[in-house]
């Protein structure tokens, strides 16, 4: 896995700033050559440090105003057919293998609570989910964010 160094955070943190900003602008804005900002920018695609941009849409917008969280447990020796079995479910946006009583813990978004059965549903029918804990999201605090990290990183060693 490649490790960024402060140029990349500083590139990170213009992208961030102006989603929709240009490598030349970003290369104007930190003083650096326009070939150099499309390399690191191409690296960094690359190695996934900076990926899709879905990640910035808002799921209520599109209609899906309910997040939720199910703890799924799974029959171990099945987990990785499971996990395929999850990403074909559309509204299955997330999911994480945990350590702990849960094995997978799925972020789904719905339309609404007759959806939310829906999905369920569908979580439970893949071969090798033995049952779900799910938690309804009553809005998100804290947005997914990275910047605070960058920030606090530029010039450490």
């Amino acid at each position: 896995m490649r490790i960024v160094d402060d140029t990349d955070r500083r590139i990170l943190l213009e992208l961030t700033r102006h989603p929709r900003i240009t490598n030349a602008a970003i290369a104007e804005q930190l003083g650096l050559a326009r070939n150099t900002v499309q390399s690191r920018v191409a690296a960094l695609e690359a190695s996934d440090a900076l990926q899709g941009f879905d990640r910035r849409f808002h799921a209520a917008a599109l209609g899906y105003p309910l997040t939720v969280f199910m703890a799924t447990h799974v029959d171990q020796p099945r987990i990785d057919a499971v996990v395929e079995q999850l990403r074909e479910i559309p509204e299955v946006v997330q999911a994480f293998g945990l350590s702990g009583q849960a094995d997978v813990l799925v972020r789904a978004v719905c339309r609404d609570a007759e959806d939310l059965y829906r999905v369920n549903k569908l979580v439970l029918a893949c071969e090798g989910v033995v049952r779900t804990e799910t938690w309804l999201s009553m809005g998100e605090l804290i947005p997914f964010r990275l910047a605070p990290v960058l920030e606090r990183d530029l010039g450490r060693r």
